[in-house]
């Protein structure tokens, strides 16, 4: 009987597949798609580039399913062995994660919970459960949005689930696929089952809430466009949006936080200090109160004054008088002022001079994550007294603690120290702490790299002073801990005029998108990079290697245009640089993005280029060692292309080749991942037996560590079992 795949199903399985090929198995399938849509239609078939492109090549194909027995049955199989499979994987039931903890000395805000509750528990009819909660810095929406998780945590059993958009490297904030992308792994999913598109990001978090009851809390957020993405679709998912200043559009119900009445900021106060404390401080109060004009953050930071006045007591040693802010007790405001930011005047205050000093240094870069070794830059001090510094800062509410053990600014009170850093300590200054700052990650991060890929050419070499990392894995665990400071990093060199340092710290990345997965991380970063290339001319062999990883990271996030001109680029510079292994790995870089964007012949025209010029590297030139196996890499993706072409023989005899190669070296995935490609060419040569014969020994080859390529051979398994019946 004929057994053909309905258009609904086939529809709903390309486009699943075309917005969420992630990982080097995602591409592998999408590969192994464009192969057998060619063979089905019987001429090249674009990649297609949105949902309407995949729908019309789901009709297309349809129509000749009917009239094909043996197609039929190969896509029918196909579409069996991914859904039992890889897409399993991915739409499994999420993480039911959780919110930070909420703050013990929360107080009032009962008419902004019983707005945010009445939104939540509403009569959906057709109308998405989403409130933007608002108010102006330091007035307390983060609390109220953990308080509202943690009172109402039974309506929410599949899961409470919290991003932070805050700690992104870039000023202008993270882009909205960035953002589903923190969301898809608060949720749990695997960084290989991550779509690498938006819209492959959307429709997977959809997926994953449907018919699930989920609190989505988006704290901080700058823009409608980063969450309009998230806005639910079903009724049992609420979306709260946090929003600390003033509030964007969004079709949300608009929750305002307002200040804390006099008789409520008397009671947080007293959580916070203490009743005899308060009480001893009664004359003091009504001007404390009028200054902090009910600002969650500056009452606590006043509290904490008079707690610390009381601790000391009446007998501490007398100082050199100075104003009342400058000496941490609360003064009367001229109005307009703004209460956060007297409230880290205060917080200074009450610092050692030195630790002050160690704050204003540190918050002129904007760094999203603090620790003492870039404290101890800034400030020119050892660690171990840094470490101490940031203690006493964090004691003091001038500094967050994160849950990574590091420390942050609240965006208004960094940009506060950064303000006054120049006038306290005067420019050159200033100047020096972030040249100290830049100098010690670039140490850091070029050990790093180097450690990661001890034999890559695209490392720099590490530096003669700083820390080693003791492996590979040690140097992604810092690169990958670093990442958000060194992509800031690169801003800064770049503002700054540190133009070789910011090229070497984006270079110094190359090894967090080659082996981890960061891309989205890492682009913007790259993009600053490549913006200075252009503007100040770098060396050649520099600049086609940032044009590279640029090319590479866009690719990898299935921006295909964008990822050819930057390669392109690079192939131009390390033409001119009269590099060879540059050039040649550049133009195999363009072959990769032709491949998986479904055309064939000019991929393997790109890799048969390639191969030529690696061998024209000769003995005692640079990169003589690398030529045996870029050749053979040369002879995998070659026969990759002639798979697509419909030139099995040709595809065969080049897989082997690179097959036997790998065996020698004892390169055991690379050997795996040949084998693989191998599997499918006698595929679909209707080889079926020995398909399976080179999907057993890939198997054995794998560990049980490589859980996605084991269960794509078990799809392709499957697929030449019902081939071969």
């Amino acid at each position: 009987m004929l057994e053909i795949v309905a258009l609904s199903v086939l529809t709903a399985f390309l486009t699943s597949v075309g917005n969420g090929a992630a990982g080097e198995m995602g591409k592998q399938l999408l590969l192994s798609i464009g192969a057998l849509a060619r063979r089905t239609m019987g001429r090249e078939t674009p990649l297609p580039t949105s949902p309407e492109g995949w729908g019309t090549l789901a009709e297309q194909m349809h129509a000749r399913l009917g009239r094909d027995p043996r197609q039929a049955a190969e896509w029918a199989a196909l579409v069996r062995s991914v859904s039992g499979a890889a897409v399993a994987q991915a739409v499994a039931q999420p993480v039911a994660g959780g919110l930070p903890p909420a703050p013990r000395d929360f107080t009032n805000r009962q008419t902004v919970l019983k707005q945010l509750k009445r939104e939540a528990t509403r009569p959906a009819a057709g109308r998405p459960r989403v409130a933007l909660l608002h108010g102006p810095p330091g007035i307390g929406t983060t609390a109220v949005a953990l308080h509202l998780g943690a009172t109402h945590y039974a309506r929410f059993p599949d899961g409470q689930f919290y991003v932070d958009l805050r700690d992104g490297a870039a000023e202008t904030g993270l882009e909205p696929s960035v953002v589903l992308l923190r969301l898809l792994r608060a949720m749990g999913v695997e960084p290989e089952h991550v779509p690498p598109t938006g819209s492959g990001r959307e429709q997977l978090y959809r997926r994953l809430t449907a018919g699930r009851r989920v609190l989505v809390v988006l704290d901080h957020a700058s823009s409608a466009s980063q969450v309009r993405a998230l806005v639910p679709s079903t009724p049992d998912v609420f979306l709260l949006v946090v929003v600390s200043g003033r509030p964007f559009v969004l079709e949300a119900e608009r929750v305002a936080v307002p200040p804390l009445s006099d008789r409520y900021a008397v009671k947080m106060m007293t959580k916070v200090a203490g009743r005899e404390t308060v009480s001893r401080a009664k004359a003091r109060l009504p001007r404390l109160l009028d200054h902090c004009a009910g600002n969650a953050l500056a009452l606590k930071s006043q509290a904490l004054c008079l707690l610390n006045e009381e601790d000391i007591g009446p007998e501490r040693p007398a100082r050199p008088e100075r104003p009342a802010a400058e000496r941490g007790e609360p003064v009367t405001a001229a109005p307009g002022l703004d209460p956060v930011r007297d409230a880290a005047r205060y917080a200074c205050g009450r610092l050692r001079p030195e630790t002050a000093r160690l704050c204003r240094l540190t918050a002129l870069g904007g760094w999203p994550a603090i620790d003492a070794r870039l404290a101890g830059a800034a400030a020119d001090v050892d660690r171990g007294e840094a470490a101490r510094m940031l203690a006493e800062a964090a004691d003091v509410q001038l500094l967050d603690f994160v849950p990574d053990g590091r420390y942050r600014f609240r965006p208004e009170v960094r940009r506060y120290l950064a303000d006054t850093a120049a006038l306290e300590h005067g420019i050159p200054e200033c100047a020096a702490a972030v040249r100290r700052v830049l100098d010690s990650l670039h140490t850091r991060v070029t050990h790093a790299a180097h450690a990661a890929l001890p034999q890559s050419w695209r490392t720099e070499p590490a530096p003669a002073g700083g820390d080693a990392c003791g492996d590979e894995a040690e140097g992604l665990a810092v690169l990958a801990a670093e990442v958000g400071n060194v992509v800031r990093a690169v801003s800064v060199a770049e503002e700054y005029q540190h133009i070789t340092t910011a090229l070497s710290l984006a270079r110094a990345l190359w090894p967090l998108q080659l082996k981890a997965g960061y891309w989205d991380e890492v682009l913007p970063a790259l993009r600053v990079a490549v913006r200075c290339v252009e503007e100040h001319r770098p060396d050649p062999r520099t600049a086609g290697a940032l044009h590279f990883q640029l090319g590479h990271c866009l690719g990898e996030l299935g921006r295909g245009d964008e990822a050819q001109a930057a390669a392109l680029a690079a192939v131009a510079a390390e033409r001119a640089a009269g590099h060879l292994r540059g050039e040649a790995s550049s133009v195999e870089l363009l072959g990769l993005l032709d491949l998986h964007r479904w055309r064939y012949e000019s991929a393997h025209e790109r890799f048969v280029e390639a191969e030529l010029l690696y061998r024209r590297i000769t003995s005692g030139q640079e990169g003589e060692a690398d030529v045996p196996r870029a050749l053979a890499l040369s002879e995998r993706h070659q026969g990759r292309a002639l798979r697509g072409m419909r030139r099995p023989a040709e595809s065969r005899r080049l897989l082997e080749a690179a097959t036997a190669f790998f065996a020698r070296q004892g390169e055991a995935y690379n050997q795996a991942r040949a084998l693989t490609d191998l599997a499918e060419t006698l595929h679909d040569a209707g080889e079926n037996a020995e398909a399976l014969t080179k999907i057993a020994e890939a198997e054995r080859l794998l560990t049980p560590a490589a859980v996605t390529h084991l269960h794509y051979l078990a799809g392709l398994r499957l697929r030449c079992e019902v081939s071969a019946g």
